[in-house]
């Protein structure tokens, strides 16, 4: 049986210490499986940020288990979560991120051309290119390919974050308010996106949102209270 794409047992975070500590996260457990779309809704403070951090190997947890496709991430050193976040994981923001003086095909090779520069990727970039030509294609915005962020509109480059997030053929992208930004109309269009491109491409997603109507177009919603998912 293939191993869930994310596997998270018991997962705690504090910050501080002393009469100042503040726990964030109190035994998280979560399993999302490959292909699977799950949104994550809470109140500021809640812990959602929190988690994705984790789960984006970004910071460490004091205690508990994650796994990313059978991969005990927990116990990695830095070098081994930064090669592991390169290959497993994607990520997109409430605000593009978009390097303004690149064109969209260059923002979203900007992940292959990284990973070259580090040694974490043999990869020649032309095939990365035709990948990303691919991707702007399936988002519908192949055609905006040769502009610059400064000549689209916020929902073009939303999808072109998408498109970067999937540059490198992740197993898990992480969203963090993707639509945070964008009117309704465009909301809607780039949460479908992300369903179908998990669906059809086998990729796990987890979206942290405070949309309740958009979240409930994923394939499951959890709740985030008290540094717990319920």
């Amino acid at each position: 049986m293939d191993e869930p794409a994310i596997l998270v047992r018991a997962l705690k975070k504090t910050y501080g210490s002393g009469s100042a500590a503040v726990p964030v996260l109190r035994g998280v457990d979560m399993t999302v499986e490959k292909g699977e779309f799950v949104a994550v809704l809470g109140p500021s403070g809640s812990g959602k940020s929190t988690l994705l951090n984790m789960l984006g190997l970004m910071d460490r947890p004091d205690e508990g288990t994650l796994s990313l496709g059978g991969v005990d991430a927990a116990s990695l050193d830095d070098d081994s979560r930064a090669r592991l976040r390169n290959e497993r994981l994607g990520f997109v923001f409430q605000f593009d991120s978009l390097l303004p003086e690149f064109t969209i095909l260059e923002n979203v090779l900007m992940p292959a051309r990284i990973a070259q520069a580090r040694g974490l990727s043999t990869e020649p970039l032309l095939k990365a290119k035709v990948r990303a030509e691919v991707l702007l294609e399936t988002l519908g915005i192949k055609k905006l390919a040769e502009r610059f962020p400064a000549q689209t509109s916020g929902g073009e480059r939303q999808r072109a974050a998408i498109a970067r997030a999937l540059a490198n053929s992740p197993a898990v992208i992480l969203a963090d308010e993707p639509t945070g930004n964008l009117d309704r109309a465009n909301g809607s269009l780039v949460f479908a996106d992300m369903k179908r491109l998990a669906r059809d491409k086998g990729v796990a997603v987890v979206l942290v949102t405070h949309d309740e109507t958009e979240a409930k177009t994923a394939d499951r919603v959890l709740r985030m209270d008290d540094g717990l998912l319920r």
